[in-house]
């Protein structure tokens, strides 16, 4: 079916008359008349009753008259939902409870005119980058880690988040008054990460934390959760778990947790926003422009970095869910 002919017919129908339906389509009467015409024939009824004041519906046209309506709001919808500015700007978190969310959540806040559609991907970084290679998301957030000329030609990143990490600790725990601790003081305790697979994102890090500042990372033991860990933790006077700063966790009241920063350096975990060059959603623009703002404002610290990540406009490795990590005191070897 025709939508121009469809159109004309409705505004025709508002109008009363085709010389004012002709002015608000800004053509000529004789087209309005011509594209009814073709629609009437098309349909094989007749539309309007033509009168020396104007035009009227007739029962047909009044029974089409609805529909019509909607074909054009679903073609509208259609239209809004490709082009840039008119769609959502869909953006993939990784996970709701990490930093990502939370600057985009920030971002909304912000710029609550522009329409957010947040996914969680469940792909590791190839796959990710493949989405926004192929257009099924706008942008994604990662690490980074090789030149960008080994990314696809298409795609570019810049580094806007580093996550600084903190020790989460029961009431009981030797540090759960300190103010601050550093990654030296971790030394002396187990880091345990259960099921946190071997090549993943998060594993390349925390191996390479590990060997910067001679911490030791236990792997083992079965994944219950985070609710179930941080229950262990608020329990426990030797286990901790190290998250992200922005990393949002809820617990009850009566676990008493606290939140230790880890300074002097402090390491970070830095995320790049990876996005299409040739993605012309003006959202895009202003959330790279609203993220790179906010990196140039955080405090400046010492911070430490594996040096992979170090450079801007990288290509991530693999990745998993920026995890929860739970250290142990040299005291007690096993889980609890």
């Amino acid at each position: 079916m025709d939508l121009d002919a469809v159109r004309t017919f409705v505004a025709a129908a508002d109008a009363g008359q085709f010389q004012v339906a002709a002015g608000a389509l800004s053509i000529t009467q004789q087209a309005v008349s011509k594209r009814v015409a073709a629609l009437e024939k098309d349909l094989d009824v007749r539309l309007f009753t033509r009168t020396p004041r104007g035009v009227q519906l007739t029962v047909d046209g009044q029974a089409f008259l609805p529909h019509a309506r909607e074909l054009l709001r679903v073609a509208d919808r259609a239209d809004a939902s490709v082009r840039p500015g008119r769609r959502a700007l869909r953006v993939d978190v990784h996970s709701r409870r990490t930093a990502p969310a939370v600057l985009l959540q920030d971002f909304h806040r912000t710029h609550p005119r522009i329409e957010l559609d947040v996914v969680t991907l469940d792909a590791d970084v190839h796959a990710a980058i493949a989405a926004v290679e192929a257009g099924t998301v706008d942008a994604t957030f990662h690490a980074v880690a090789v030149p960008a000329r080994q990314l696809p030609a298409a795609i570019r990143t810049a580094r806007v988040i580093d996550e600084h990490h903190e020790l989460l600790v029961g009431p009981r725990h030797a540090l759960a008054d300190a103010p601050a601790v550093t990654p030296a003081q971790l030394a002396e305790h187990r880091i345990w990460m259960p099921g946190m697979a071997a090549g993943t994102e998060w594993a390349s890090y925390y191996d390479e934390l590990a060997a910067a500042f001679g911490l030791t990372i236990d792997r083992a033991g079965p994944v219950f959760g985070n609710e179930a860990l941080l229950a262990e933790i608020a329990e426990s006077p030797d286990l901790a778990t190290l998250a992200g700063e922005r990393t949002r966790y809820l617990w009850p009241d009566s676990y008493d947790l606290r939140r230790i920063p880890v300074r002097d350096p402090a390491p970070v975990y830095p995320m790049s926003l990876i996005w299409r060059d040739d993605n012309r959603h003006p959202g895009l623009t202003t959330l790279r422009d609203h993220l790179a703002a906010r990196r140039a404002d955080a405090p400046h610290t010492e911070v430490w970095t594996p040096t992979r990540y170090e450079g801007q406009g990288l290509r991530p490795c693999r990745t998993g869910t920026p995890g929860v990590a739970a250290v142990r005191t040299s005291r007690s070897r096993t889980a609890t």
